[in-house]
């Protein structure tokens, strides 16, 4: 298994979470707003994963920009759900291609 697919997984479940209404603001602003920095940096990590596995980029360069504008209340919200749907979905798209 790549590291890059593993990688989409575990981002996109993690941006799922994160997007989950009130829980995920409560968490996120509750920490001082540390899972986003550290959503960034893995989000950072996986796209250079990506790169080395030869697989698509999108899904990590939306968590990047996610990370950065998550700041805003509701907004940060959506793009956290938004992001966590693309990313499995090109991790489960990369799952299928491989079976093929």
């Amino acid at each position: 298994m790549e590291t890059s697919r593993i990688l989409k997984w575990v981002t996109g479940g993690i941006e799922l979470f994160l997007g989950i209404p009130i829980l995920g603001g409560l968490i996120i602003v509750g920490t001082g707003y540390l899972p986003l920095q550290i959503m960034l940096v893995v989000h950072i990590i996986a796209l250079i994963a990506s790169i080395y596995d030869k697989q698509k980029k999108s899904g990590n360069i939306l968590g990047i920009i996610t990370s950065v504008v998550a700041y805003i209340p509701i907004v940060g919200m959506f793009m956290h759900i938004l992001t966590g749907i693309w990313l499995l979905v090109e991790a489960f798209g990369y799952q299928r291609e491989k079976e093929i």
